[in-house]
């Protein structure tokens, strides 16, 4: 038997290639832009924050507290970024979803 990486969900991972393709600079409300733009999907902040916490409680994900901006009020927002477990257990995800796909055809293929 092989040791296995912690499984993450399909939603853990959509979020966390958000945060990939999104860098230093993502945070809740991008996120979930980016995952309704993308995926077509009606996407919830809240499940998007949720989510977030979860990572960050699975320490797959770290966040700080950024400048306060203008647009916002003079408010904070919080970035969110992938950590390096999280990387880890992002790419075992779809390394796994890539093999169980192979040989299936063209239409669950890249």
């Amino acid at each position: 038997r092989r040791m296995t990486e912690p499984v993450i969900g399909e939603f853990e991972q959509l979020v966390m290639l958000a945060l990939v393709r999104q860098g230093a600079e993502a945070y809740g409300v991008s996120v979930c832009q980016d995952l309704i733009e993308r995926t077509g999907r009606d996407v919830s902040l809240a499940a998007v924050y949720k989510t977030l916490e979860r990572l960050e409680d699975k320490g797959y994900v770290g966040s700080r507290i950024g400048e306060p901006t203008a647009e916002r009020g003079g408010r904070r927002k919080k970035h969110y970024r992938l950590l390096a477990p999280g990387s880890r257990a992002l790419k075992a995800s779809l390394t796994a979803i890539r093999r169980m796909t192979e040989g299936l055809g063209r239409e669950f293929e890249g």
